[in-house]
C-alpha cells in the first residue's frame, strides 16, 4: 500500500488505486464543510504527494455525495479558533485558507475534483485550484462568501484567473447566486458534466496516467505559467477580508441571512 494512504486521517479517505490517489473529504455529517482539521490535513496531503514521485495522478471528492458546503462556520467563529484566524489573514504570506486550495496547483500531478451535491463557498474556492473539474449535472455551485458579509479570500484572485471570464466572476462573487452544475460549465466554472462523475475522473486520471509523467508535469507547469497572478493579489484577499470581518455590515450581513427584512447601512470603505 501507498505510504500517503497509511497515514491516519480525521477528516480524510485517502486510497490508492493504480498509482492514482483519490482523497476524499470525509466530514459527511457537516457535508464535508472544511474545518481547521480538514485545512491542516488536505494541506498535508497535496506535501507528501509532492515527494512522491509514483502517484499519476490524484481525484479529490467528497463522502456520501457532497463536495464541500463551505467553511465550517462553527468552528472557525469558535472563540479559540479567533487568535488564529486574525494571525492567519495579517501575515505576509499565504494564509492556510489559501494554501488549502491553492497547493493543488503545486502538485506534480494532475487533480481532478468530482463535484457533487454541495460546491460552495470554500468548497469551489478549492475546486477551482484544480486542473479539471468533472460535476454532476445537478451539483449545487456558488461563491457563497458575500452572503456572509465577507469576500473570497482563498486564493481566487490565483485559481480562478484564466478559468472564469471577469464579469462572470464579479456577478457570481457579488450576489452569491447559486447555479447548477449544468449552468457553471457554460459560465467555465466545471469542465464537464456527467451522471456518473467519480467514474468519469478515474477514466481521465487513467489516460493520464498512460502519458509520460514529465511531460504531464510539464503541461501543467507552462499552462499555470500562462496565468500566474502576482503575490501582491493574495494580499488583497486577506486585507479586504479584514476589513470585511471588522466592518459594520458584516453583522448586518449574518443578521440578514436569517431575517431577510434586514437593512444594511451605508457602504463603510472605498
Amino acid at each position: 500500500m501507498n505510504a500517503i494512504a497509511t497515514y491516519r486521517y480525521e477528516t480524510l479517505q485517502v486510497s490508492m488505486t493504480d498509482n492514482i490517489l483519490t482523497v476524499t473529504l470525509n466530514r459527511p455529517h457537516k457535508k464535508n464543510a472544511m474545518s481547521f482539521k480538514v485545512v491542516n490535513e488536505l494541506i498535508a496531503v497535496a506535501e507528501r504527494i509532492g515527494k512522491d514521485k509514483t502517484i499519476r495522478a490524484v481525484i479529490l471528492n467528497g463522502a456520501e455525495g457532497t463536495f464541500c458546503a463551505g467553511i465550517d462556520l462553527g468552528d472557525l467563529n469558535h472563540p479559540k479558533n479567533q487568535a488564529f484566524a486574525v494571525w492567519e489573514l495579517v501575515k505576509p504570506w499565504q494564509s492556510s485558507f489559501q494554501r488549502v486550495c491553492l497547493v493543488w496547483r503545486d502538485v506534480p500531478v494532475p487533480v481532478i475534483a468530482v463535484l457533487e451535491g454541495y460546491c460552495i463557498g470554500a468548497g469551489l474556492q478549492l475546486a477551482l485550484a484544480c486542473d479539471v473539474r468533472i460535476s454532476h449535472p445537478d451539483c449545487k455551485l456558488s461563491i457563497m462568501e458575500a452572503k456572509w458579509g465577507l469576500v473570497p479570500d482563498m486564493g481566487l484572485t490565483q485559481s480562478a484567473f484564466g478559468v472564469v471570464r471577469e464579469d462572470v466572476l464579479k456577478e457570481l462573487a457579488m450576489s452569491a447566486r447559486i447555479v447548477a452544475a449544468s449552468e457553471g460549465k457554460v459560465l467555465g466554472l466545471v469542465s464537464h458534466c456527467s451522471e456518473t462523475p467519480l467514474e468519469q475522473a478515474q477514466q481521465l486520471a487513467a489516460e493520464f496516467a498512460e502519458r509520460s509523467p514529465d511531460a504531464v508535469l510539464a503541461s501543467k507547469r507552462v499552462v499555470n505559467a500562462m496565468f500566474q497572478q502576482p503575490a501582491t493579489t493574495l494580499y488583497k484577499e486577506k486585507v479586504w477580508q479584514l476589513k470585511m470581518m471588522l466592518g459594520r455590515n458584516r453583522k448586518l450581513a449574518l443578521r440578514k441571512a436569517k431575517q431577510a427584512s434586514t437593512v444594511f447601512g451605508k457602504r463603510q470603505f472605498r
